[in-house]
């Protein structure tokens, strides 16, 4: 994995030159039960990236999306909840700097609450809007008014179609694709597996049954192994929704 803030700008040339996916990884801290850290949504996007190696280019890490208290409450529990209206226009402001500088490979990854990505939740659905403004205001800053109904855009629906219209250099995914065949869930065999797998340190099962929360009677299924599986999982599928295949 290659960190952005760590290419000097000759590189950084290079990247846009080659239409390098660019990446931001997007998360929350949240209560995950007693045994596995705030940072799970998180940990999970960040460590499956870094096993892409070289071919993407990742941002540095988004952390402070909308929770929600719908898990516990603020109270010690490390769930830290931004209003996703106030998340719109930074989000907005970063992609459109990514776009003043020439990329339009730019991708956001989100675990947390991507169950109904089809109709999205907060967190997602800021960037997402976020991506589709920006988009929006470039086109209008560096082409003018009327730019889509200009003739030298006839070919629009067919560039749409072989996903090179403007409204793809900037996508928003969920790490895992829809009807993965893996256990979704919020601290429970499914997400406990997947740290014991990227983030082992993290993981305390001593304390898998603290708090007797429904959403972790299953956490004691967990493996490595399972976790390691659902890794594999979601590497294909960013390997295809990045084009790396």
């Amino acid at each position: 994995m290659t960190e952005f803030a760590r290419l000097r700008p000759h590189q950084l040339q290079a990247a846009i030159a080659a239409n390098t996916p660019v990446v931001l990884p997007i998360g929350v801290l949240e209560y995950h039960g007693q045994h596995l850290p705030a940072g799970v949504d998180l940990l999970a996007v960040t460590q499956v990236l870094d096993r892409l190696g070289d071919r993407i280019i990742t941002l540095p890490p988004f952390a402070y999306g909308a929770a929600s208290h719908a898990v516990a409450g603020p109270e010690g529990k490390g769930t830290l909840h931004i209003d996703a209206g106030a998340i719109l226009p930074l989000a907005e402001g970063l992609f459109m700097a990514l776009l003043r500088a020439g990329f339009r490979n730019i991708h956001g990854v989100i675990h947390h609450q991507t169950e109904g990505f089809d109709q999205g939740m907060p967190t997602d659905l800021a960037f997402r809007l976020a991506g589709r403004n920006a988009i929006m205001r470039f086109l209008e800053a560096t082409r003018g008014s009327g730019w889509w109904g200009d003739r030298a855009m006839q070919d629009y629906y067919a560039r749409q179609a072989e996903g090179a219209d403007p409204f793809n250099w900037i996508r928003i995914h969920p790490l895992f694709p829809k009807g993965a065949a893996y256990p979704f869930d919020h601290a429970g065999k499914g997400e406990t597996a997947l740290m014991q797998a990227l983030a082992p340190d993290t993981v305390e099962m001593a304390r898998a049954k603290e708090g007797d929360h429904w959403y972790t009677a299953d956490a004691g299924e967990a493996s490595a192994e399972l976790g390691e599986a659902g890794v594999q999982i979601a590497l294909a599928h960013l390997r295809q929704v990045l084009a790396l295949n």
